[in-house]
């Protein structure tokens, strides 16, 4: 009788501790949850550095949380640490294998680290899910590739296919008119972007591909002008802002 009530009570004790260490658990991933949505915000506000602190912060209470890892991925984009970026979103995907959106920052992270090849395979993996709902990025990222690597029939689709998925899209646009620049095609590129720029006038890199169209084809009156617009339209402390303001003063 007595060994049995020892069993009893050492079953009760470990279920005790079980609870306990379960509603502990919760309580930090709560807070984690909490702490990631602090740096998300930094991330959109472009703090990348105060971003990445909460983030690496929310980690450490919870470590195998792959929308965390997703954020951290972001964050150490923002921090042009695309190496870490990588191991981020690869983590996230061992965490959660169906997390297209890691899967696109992945990609993206493959992108801008030049690894074309493997971020084209990257891209097309998304695009297998057909339930993903922004497909356009990853057609207009495939584009760029495609771009880098000067397959510009390739590219070509791709951005075209970005566009009809959502017109106006604006990676896309800019794609099909750095390819037009770069294939000789100045004209068209003006063309293009000149009833893009109708549509939205304030998308500043619509000026700035005019103003390399405008700079391919000799036409410089018209080169500084759209340089001049990009001035007017572009934030200061912009790399676009510095490029406009280093060719006017190289044109003038």
């Amino acid at each position: 009788m007595k060994t049995k009530l020892f069993i009893l009570v050492c079953i009760c004790a470990v279920m005790t501790v079980s609870c306990t260490s379960t509603v502990q658990t919760q309580k930090q991933n709560k807070i984690a949850q909490a702490i990631k949505k602090e740096g998300d915000v930094f991330q959109v506000q472009g703090n990348h550095t105060a971003a990445l602190n909460k983030l690496l912060e929310a980690e450490k209470m919870a470590p195998d949380d792959p929308y965390i890892q997703n954020s951290l991925g972001l964050a150490y984009m923002g921090k042009e640490r695309d190496d870490m970026a990588i191991q981020a979103f690869n983590k996230a995907l061992a965490l959660k294998p169906d997390y297209t959106e890691a899967l696109n920052n992945l990609g993206a992270a493959y992108l801008r680290d030049e690894k074309w090849d493997i971020a084209i395979k990257t891209f097309n993996k998304v695009l297998e899910d057909i339930t993903y709902p922004t497909p356009h990025y990853p057609l207009a990222n495939i584009g760029w590739a495609q771009l880098a690597q000067n397959n510009y029939p390739a590219a070509q689709k791709y951005f075209l296919k970005a566009v009809r998925e959502v017109p106006g899209f604006i990676p896309a646009i800019h794609g099909l008119a750095q390819l037009y620049i770069r294939t000789g095609q100045a004209d068209r590129a003006i063309a293009y972007l000149n009833k893009n720029i109708r549509k939205s006038p304030g998308t500043v890199i619509f000026h700035a591909d005019l103003a390399q169209a405008y700079e391919a084809c000799g036409r410089i009156p018209k080169a500084i002008k759209a340089w001049q617009m990009v001035t007017q339209l572009a934030s200061e402390n912009s790399n676009l802002y510095h490029e406009a303001e280093q060719r006017l003063f190289e044109l003038q």
